[in-house]
């Protein structure tokens, strides 16, 4: 006789989908990659030594994100993570070099710790740091959109809202939303429309949690690495007669149907229409 699942095996599943999650975040996956170069590192230090070097901190160190780097380059992880293994173990040691000799108190290292992970909060699952936008953008997305009707436009990863609060601004007839994973940025954009009665709302979550169908219009600035996941959610919920935007990054699974670009130094502007 089948039975339904037990709740403890449900339970099971859950725990074993969720560590695979994390497993594929990049950010731990490279600090995983740093913590097997170590003892890598230990051999390599030591046949050093045993033939006559003399090595600093920083030479070890050096020695540690040399190896960390070809491992990372041996798993596959993108391009931008090779420099980040490289200097982190010798940001490491020059922060407790800094700890040692100039006295700092361990708890501005953990101030600064709390400041960064409220700003970078959702980065080693999301892959996308935070990217302000400019005048230029915001000048060619205004144009873009349709004229003469009220419009309800998401902002996804919307930052300290610079964006979101100059198109409602600009728009008064319209509705322009923020959504931002990130509890810090969160924090000062929904403070920065407050304080300014700026009609531009900001909720605290992520995109994918979104119905896209609701939109005339999505504006993202985020990174490469969200791109397609992006695309496949836009392709499936976005209207007819809606516009997808996004400032620097390209969807490579679709030619886009707008490119702008700045004139002089600057990023392109990306657009799809459905």
């Amino acid at each position: 006789m089948t039975g339904k699942p037990s709740r403890t095996s449900s339970e099971g599943q859950g725990a074993s989908l969720a560590l695979r999650r994390i497993w594929r975040a990049p950010a731990v996956q490279a600090l995983l990659l740093q913590c097997l170069a170590f003892p890598l590192t230990l051999l390599i230090v030591f046949l050093l030594a045993r033939s006559g070097a003399i090595l600093s901190y920083a030479d070890v160190a050096l020695v540690q994100g040399i190896v960390a780097c070809a491992m990372t380059r041996l798993r596959g992880l993108a391009v931008w993570w090779l420099g980040i293994q490289l200097v982190f173990p010798l940001a490491l040691t020059g922060a407790l070099s800094l700890v040692f000799e100039l006295n700092l108190p361990p708890l501005l290292f953990l101030g600064v710790f709390l400041f960064l992970l409220a700003l970078y909060w959702s980065t080693f699952r999301t892959q996308v740091p935070y990217y302000p936008s400019g005048k230029w953008v915001w000048n060619e997305v205004d144009k873009l959109l349709p004229k003469g009707k009220p419009l309800l436009v998401i902002d996804i990863g919307s930052g300290l809202g610079g964006f979101t609060m100059e198109m409602a601004r600009r728009r008064p007839e319209s509705h322009f939303v923020g959504i931002e994973l990130a509890p810090l940025p969160w924090l000062l954009s929904f403070l920065r429309a407050r304080l300014s009665a700026s009609r531009a709302r900001f909720v605290r979550g992520d995109y994918d949690n979104l119905d896209l169908s609701n939109y005339d219009a999505v504006f993202a600035y985020l990174s490469p690495a969200p791109m397609s996941a992006l695309w496949n959610k836009a392709s499936k919920e976005m209207r007819p007669g809606s516009i997808l935007l996004s400032y620097e990054f390209l969807i490579t699974e679709k030619t886009p149907d707008i490119i702008l670009m700045p004139t002089g130094r600057g990023a392109p502007l990306y657009g799809w229409h459905f």
